[in-house]
């Protein structure tokens, strides 16, 4: 996802570009009976107990 860089907006109106990166986090996924470590992000994790419950 692409933005700007709020420090850099100033009176010239040159603004720098900047990359957001996402969250991921380890996250262990079990999936008919075998489990496996992957990189998720906070949202998918919060989606994920969510649907499990």
């Amino acid at each position: 996802m692409g933005g700007f860089n709020p420090q850099s907006s100033g009176s010239n109106r040159v603004r720098a570009h900047r990359r957001m990166q996402p969250n991921l986090q380890p996250y262990v996924l079990t999936k008919d009976g075998t489990t496996s470590n992957v990189l998720v992000c906070t949202r998918c994790r919060r989606t994920a107990t969510k649907s499990a419950r």
